[in-house]
């Protein structure tokens, strides 16, 4: 087999290759806009899910003064992943909007 060919077995290597535009119809548009809609809003509960989780650690540090330097570091790792996870849910915003005017156009 070659190079190409060889099956890969890890997640990262599942790659869906995309149709070229011209090739797309209506119903890949839908599809394409459906999942950007529902990234956006696994992005959206994920920033909501983590800075609870950032909130929770606040008020653990302030009620258990023996381990406030662990629980203020699960802070700022919970309150980097809720920034993260609302990138996230722009960036698939935009690219669903890009979507629908991608099928406006064609």
């Amino acid at each position: 087999m070659s190079e190409e060919e060889k099956p890969h077995h890890h997640f990262f290597h599942h790659k869906k290759e995309e149709k070229p535009a011209e090739e797309m119809t209506s119903e890949d548009y839908e599809k394409q806009t459906k999942q950007h809609k529902h990234l956006e809003q696994l992005g959206g509960l994920g920033a909501i899910a983590a800075g609870a989780y950032a909130l929770h650690e606040k008020h653990q540090a302030k009620k258990d003064p023996e381990n406030a330097q662990r629980h203020k570091i699960s802070e700022g790792i919970a309150a980097a992943v809720a920034v993260g996870a609302g990138g996230f849910a722009f960036h698939e915003h935009h690219q669903k909007k890009e979507s629908k005017e991608e099928e406006k156009s064609a």
